[in-house]
């Protein structure tokens, strides 16, 4: 996968608590996060975005119910996909443009500082 050639999907999850599924094609699997609030939709707004296991590629394509007893039961359908390019990806810092359907632009996601390190932040970053 070239740097240009990443995949993303965000799933809308219907489970325990309803959040969205922001998924990044990295190193042969799907970095994760569950961001309660959904993407941000413009500059300046920052989301709380937890980051979760990493998933199989396949994933990605699945709509549908995970049964009641199952991680991450409840309702899950694609509100968008499409592709993005990587800025920056460091431990502590990812910049990143989407090219979907309906996420475009360019986010940035960190996390963190105290103590919680699955936790991050995402926001919109306004254009030029």
């Amino acid at each position: 996968m070239s740097q240009a050639d990443g995949r993303f999907v965000v799933q809308e999850h219907h489970a325990r608590t309803h959040h969205f599924d922001f998924r990044l094609e990295k190193d042969g699997v799907f970095k994760s996060w569950a961001v309660p609030k959904g993407l941000p939709d413009r500059p300046g707004v920052r989301h709380l975005a937890v980051q979760v296991e990493d998933h199989k590629l396949d994933f990605g394509d699945f709509e549908g119910t995970i049964p009641e007893g199952q991680y991450g039961a409840g309702d899950i359908h694609i509100w968008d996909r499409g592709t993005y390019d990587i800025h920056e990806w460091r431990d502590d810092h990812i910049r990143i443009t989407l090219h979907g359907a309906r996420a475009q632009g360019t986010l940035v996601l960190i996390p963190f500082r105290h103590g919680r390190p699955r936790e991050w932040l995402l926001w919109k970053v306004q254009e030029r």
